[in-house]
């Protein structure tokens, strides 16, 4: 195992919980962050993971919800050459109960080439990209937590400067934990410890 330390750390004000490594860094101390989000980063390595409160979709359904989710990032990233990689089926969060209204988990993971920031398509990394959609039915919110890991930096990416151009380092050669077991312990670590962060849906 890399040695790689994790914590369970404090999501939206303590409301939320879930675990990963240390070396995640949070975005909000150095720049806004929208009140729906946390985003974490680990500079030295590109990596990033997000967790983002949205309203729930009803017109999406459980089965296809975490691709669908991915296309949706694809299209809002103007992202090219999106390959979807693997999906998982619907499966029960025994953990995320509200009020014995079930919620359930859908992952996906795909690879693309987008750009970071504003930088145009001539910049654009190609990226893995992991992505699970908890859906907080009784809440009437999707979860998403994704994580991103770089498959191959562009020279012309400003993540060059930090991490360098060509293909990214496998993580566990750096003695890290790999971005897929990130992801994983993310997830399934994820747990709500104040339903009131949902406000009037959760009442």
């Amino acid at each position: 195992m890399p040695e790689d330390f994790y914590a369970e750390r404090s999501l939206f004000g303590g409301a939320i919980v879930s675990t990963f490594p240390l070396r995640f860094q949070d975005v909000s101390n150095v720049r806004q962050v929208p009140d729906h989000q946390e985003v974490f980063v680990d500079p030295a390595r590109d990596e990033s993971l997000i967790f983002e409160l949205l309203d729930f979709k009803r017109d999406v359904g459980d089965n296809g919800s975490a691709t669908w989710f991915l296309q949706d990032l694809a299209t809002e990233q103007d992202a090219e050459g999106c390959t979807l990689i693997e999906h998982s089926g619907v499966v029960e969060a025994p953990g995320l109960h509200y009020r014995n209204i079930p919620s359930v988990v859908t992952t996906a993971v795909s690879q693309m080439a987008i750009s970071k920031g504003r930088q145009g398509r001539e910049a654009q990394n190609v990226v893995k990209i992991y992505l699970a959609n908890l859906r907080l039915k009784g809440v009437t919110t999707d979860v998403l937590i994704t994580a991103y890991e770089p498959v191959l930096i562009n020279p012309l990416s400003e993540s060059a400067s930090t991490v360098g151009a060509g293909l990214a380092v496998p993580a566990a050669q750096s003695g890290f934990l790999p971005m897929a077991e990130v992801f994983k312990l993310a997830v399934s670590t994820f747990k709500v410890n104040d339903w009131n962060l949902f406000g009037s849906s959760a009442v």
